[in-house]
């Protein structure tokens, strides 16, 4: 059993969080090496003067985090580093934390009303076929038509028998690197990337080579390097404001790219999934290579979370390889919410809570101007998210752990990073993931962090 105890002087409140922390930062360190084995909770509580109820939601804090586990019978463990990738976000939201780690579009009672409203016409329209049908020929057809026609109003021109009807974005992701890159192909990515790629990659079997980025997205001389060094079979791109960076790539950029992918005959996976949300976008690059560009388009952070449903629409050339890896991974999408989607794309209800949606976070962008100054620079008044770059010195994963003990959830840039080459230590601020007033005081919080500068931790923490 481990020797190594927080000075109880330096924990603050709430005290069950600044324990969590602390024991954090220990383990980060290698203080705490895998597989140590943590004091029962009431010894620690009598060693620190806590309560047995405190130290107890300290370690159920850690768990929810993957630092530690509980085996019954033999006590409480350091969990192994290197296991399953840690998400950038709080699995759990705990009420003293202001959560601005997770990725999600503001919501008011407006879209709980509009989406009770439409399981109440849900329940008196659905057809049979949606309640009783195992046959996607049976279910999806007239969805994708209705599919094909919003796509076109983004300039997607593509066959309704091309577009997969997938449960959100993630499942799309999935489908279309299974249709484009056999087991033991190489994938590339935006150095900074969707923070899920990696991992699904590696689950996938295929490996991903991180590609050097500027400010305006991947370079085309980086991405024809790689190219011509690894035989990629595809790029997967955000260009649209969902990056990390939470900017939107020029035309010049886009058609650049393109004509790396045609000269190396590279797939090109389109993550568009903010899409009629984004004013004033340049034609995306499934318009410009409509031969080789699967394009992404979802509907839940732009809408309602629950409404999970994508589409993924592909060239002839993989869209019955993608249709085939879809219907073995997932079959297909959830009908009944399909059904909700159709109806919403018909009678204006998504397009109103996309205006809604777009106004909202102008507003959250502005405040996020006012409360750090210069902090931001080039942040789209769109995006759902502020990318922050820290300063020299500061490093991302103690900055998350100290914003955290002052009551602030944030996530760390390691989580995006495809590669560590060229690195600056970044943290990501969701803007639409709590109230005006709590994303005020998340802010100013981290605002004032960045200007009181780094501090060295103490001995033995």
């Amino acid at each position: 059993m481990t020797n190594w105890l927080p000075d109880p002087a330096l924990l603050t409140r709430p005290a069950y969080l600044s324990l969590a922390e602390h024991i954090a930062r220990a383990i980060e360190a290698g203080t705490l090496a895998a597989g140590a084995r943590l004091p029962p909770h009431r010894r620690l509580a009598d060693d620190l003067g806590l309560s047995v109820q405190t130290v107890s939601r300290a370690y159920e804090d850690l768990i929810r985090r993957d630092l530690i586990a509980g085996e019954i019978g033999r006590g409480t463990f350091v969990r192994q580093k290197g296991g399953e990738a840690r998400q950038p976000y709080l699995p759990e939201r705990s009420g003293e934390l202001i959560d601005l780690s997770i990725l999600k579009p503001v919501c008011d009672t407006l879209h709980l009303d509009k989406i009770r409203a439409a399981f109440t016409w849900l329940g008196e329209s659905l057809p049979a076929s949606s309640a009783l049908s195992f046959r996607p020929n049976m279910v999806m057809p007239r969805h994708r038509m209705i599919g094909a026609d919003w796509l076109a109003e983004v300039g997607i021109e593509v066959p309704a028998h091309n577009i997969t009807i997938t449960n959100g974005a993630s499942s799309a992701i999935t489908a279309a690197l299974m249709g484009v890159a056999p087991v033991g192909s190489t994938i590339a990515a935006e150095a900074l990337t969707h923070h899920t790629l990696m991992p699904l990659c590696g689950y996938l079997g295929l490996h991903l080579e991180g590609v050097a980025m500027d400010q305006h997205g991947m370079l085309p001389a980086a991405l024809d390097e790689a190219a011509r060094r690894t035989g990629l079979r595809a790029v997967f791109l955000q260009p649209n404001v969902i990056n990390p960076l939470g900017v939107q790539m020029p035309a010049d950029r886009r058609a650049e790219l393109v004509a790396v992918a045609r000269r190396h005959d590279l797939a090109i996976i389109e993550n568009d999934i903010l899409a009629r949300m984004v004013e004033d976008a340049p034609p995306t690059l499934a318009a410009l290579a409509p031969e080789r560009v699967l394009y992404i388009h979802g509907f839940t952070k732009i809408t309602v979370p629950a409404l999970r449903v994508a589409y993924l629409a592909a060239p002839d050339r993989y869209a019955t390889a993608v249709a085939n890896r879809h219907l073995v991974s997932s079959w297909m999408a959830t009908p009944p919410i399909v059904e909700i989607l159709s109806h919403w794309l018909q009678d204006g209800t998504a397009a109103e809570l996309i205006a809604w949606q777009r106004l909202r976070l102008a507003e959250r962008h502005e405040l996020a101007q006012r409360v750090l100054p210069g902090r931001v620079p080039g942040a789209h008044p769109q995006a759902l998210h502020l990318w922050l770059r820290l300063p020299e010195g500061r490093a991302e994963e103690e900055f998350v752990a100290e914003a955290r003990l002052r009551g602030v959830a944030v996530a760390a840039g390691s989580a995006f990073r495809a590669t560590d080459r060229g690195k600056r230590d970044s943290v990501r601020i969701a803007l639409g993931s709590t109230d005006l007033e709590e994303l005020r005081q998340g802010l100013s919080i981290v605002g004032s962090m960045l200007e009181e500068g780094a501090e060295a931790p103490l001995p033995g923490i």
